[in-house]
């Protein structure tokens, strides 16, 4: 398993809703062969994004098949089969072990707030249930109450089948420690597109991203060309960039990415409570921004 099992750019893709509110599968399988057709080498399907927490497990199993369907050998898919409960989690993964997907993003467990040792048994137990997944650590402390500190990941990119960490933490300190600790086979996602360029030059390998929804082939370019040595040019797209970065997190994630897609035509629907629609004002920043980079 190398540094590139999941590629450079992977999409955090949205979870599309008909008018009633039930799962959209058509939209999904449309959505996901247009996202592996415009840069995205990888999809995460029901993370955080994909709006997890209100989804059934049944829901997401059905994803996950229609988008193997969709994209399967095209684009990597790695199912967010994560959980505050080690038992679900467990079942979930293996759910999606079975059915032939490329990876598993496993969040740090929410609410319960482990201690590092508990973590670290925690994503044991799944790797051990698991062992020819790949799996990739999801740690949000933001979202989640609890950081999995570079020691513990170190001592978890051990285990051969736990190959990447998605570091959204914020903090470049904790990521070029996590670089520093782990083979160079462990691979470090930005969980931030704002800040994928500054975490590629501490060790990082790509990002999971929301804007790449929209713009997944600048992030491609971007990528490439700092790997090639030009960084002048990975610096203006990503300056060019940035501002969408920052109107997709003026409110709490998924909210503005949806409301971007859907201005663009993608009848991705709305949004499960508790998360609710975009407001007017930060509606009309959002279309300000698409419009300045030709997106809407």
């Amino acid at each position: 398993m190398n540094d590139r099992n999941f590629g450079r750019v992977i999409t955090a893709m949205v979870t599309p809703f008909d008018e009633r509110g039930n799962v959209n599968y058509e939209v999904a399988e449309r959505l996901a062969d247009y996202l592996a057709t415009h840069g995205s080498d990888g999809l995460v399907v029901c993370g955080t994004t994909g709006e997890s927490p209100t989804l059934t497990w049944e829901e997401e199993y059905q994803l996950f098949q229609v988008v193997k369907k969709a994209v399967g050998g095209r684009a990597k898919i790695i199912a967010g089969t994560g959980s505050n409960s080690t038992k679900e989690a467990i079942e979930a993964t293996k759910k999606a072990a079975d059915l032939g997907l490329d990876g598993s993003l496993q969040v740090v467990p929410y609410y319960n707030k482990p201690p590092q040792e508990g973590l670290y048994e925690h994503f044991r137990a799944i790797a051990r249930a698991c062992p020819d997944l790949p799996l990739m650590l999801y740690n949000i402390p933001g979202r989640t109450g609890q950081n999995l500190l570079p020691e513990t990941i170190a001592k978890l990119a051990e285990i051969e089948n736990i190959v990447a960490v998605k570091e959204a933490s914020g903090n470049l300190e904790q990521a070029c420690q996590i670089h520093r600790l782990t083979p160079p086979s462990f691979a470090i996602y930005s969980g931030d597109d704002f800040l994928t360029l500054p975490l590629l030059t501490v060790g990082g390998v790509g990002v999971v991203s929301v804007a790449s929804h929209l713009v997944g082939e600048q992030l491609q370019k971007m990528i490439q060309a700092f790997e090639t040595g030009n960084a002048t040019l990975a610096k203006e797209i990503n300056i060019q960039l940035f501002p969408l970065f920052k109107v997709l997190f003026c409110t709490t994630n998924p909210i503005p990415i949806k409301a971007a897609l859907n201005l663009k035509g993608w009848q991705v629907g709305g949004l499960r409570l508790p998360l609710c629609e975009i407001s007017p004002n930060l509606k009309q920043n959002l279309e300000s921004v698409l419009q300045s980079l030709s997106l809407s």
